[in-house]
């Protein structure tokens, strides 16, 4: 069995055949003309299934660009070794803004705004919440449209202009220490208390899919967490699990988790 089929069947196992298939094709092309290929915008779960593939091709290097640095989604660059020159991301940034004395719109209001316009969430880079509106990272070839058609995010008029990548205002995320203790280390039980919610109500967001394990979907709510792992929830954030600090007297796990709003 050929290493590209070994990868492809690793990843349809877990649901993500089709864009294994995808990143497979650019490394192979970029291997073929001598030059690069870029992709979408991938998370990064997405992005480390191109640091497996990128791994199993001596001539090609694999670097990953979000538009400045930090950033969470980025594209995948396959490059030739033999290529010598500077690949083109096709990525720019626009500054869309609205009147914050009347309207409090959120990350997930903008998102949605722009994927009811019938934009892929691959289109899109990060969205950085700032002042008076946001940045919007996005692959250049729906500028023009952006920039024509995205008028307002529900009731809120929005103005959007072009900007510099250079004037990319790097994400400021509050974070939350929270250190307590959990009876098991299932998906609902850490979930719950990384998000202040009951388990009852935890495993009920769970099942109708609204919680990410690691960038994944999560597969249920007994699915086992570990040190490391980043549990995300449409529109609450994420959660780190950072540290597990010991056991209590009566059994329970002490544990450190960071929340990320």
């Amino acid at each position: 069995m050929s290493e590209r089929e070994k990868i492809l069947r690793y990843y349809r196992g877990s649901g993500d055949g089709d864009l294994a298939a995808r990143l497979l094709e650019l490394a192979e092309t970029a291997l073929r003309n001598r030059k690069y290929k870029v992709s979408e915008f991938l998370d990064p779960y997405g992005y480390s299934i191109a640091e497996t593939i990128g791994a199993h091709y001596g001539n090609l290097k694999l670097l990953s660009n979000g538009g400045y640095s930090g950033a969470e989604r980025v594209k995948a660059i396959f490059v030739n070794n033999e290529f010598r020159g500077t690949p083109d991301l096709n990525v720019e940034v626009l500054a869309a803004k609205w009147d914050e004395r009347y309207y409090q719109l959120t990350h997930r209001d903008v998102l949605g705004a722009l994927m009811g316009l019938g934009i892929r969430r691959e289109i899109i880079g990060d969205i950085i919440m700032c002042g008076q509106g946001c940045q919007m990272i996005i692959d250049a070839s729906l500028t023009g449209f952006i920039i024509q058609d995205f008028k307002a995010i529900g009731p809120a008029p929005v103005v959007v202009s072009r900007l510099n990548l250079s004037d990319i205002v790097p994400r400021e995320e509050k974070i939350k220490e929270i250190r307590t203790t959990v009876a098991s280390l299932r998906l609902d039980v850490i979930a719950a208390a990384g998000f202040g919610t009951s388990r009852t109500t935890m495993s009920d967001e769970i099942g109708v899919g609204k919680l990410k394990v690691n960038w994944q979907d999560a597969k249920n709510s007994a699915q086992p967490i570990k040190i490391g792992d980043i549990i995300s929830m449409r529109g609450r954030g994420r959660v780190e699990v950072c540290e597990l600090l010991g056991q209590t007297k009566k059994g329970r796990i002490s544990i450190l988790l960071k929340r990320f709003m």
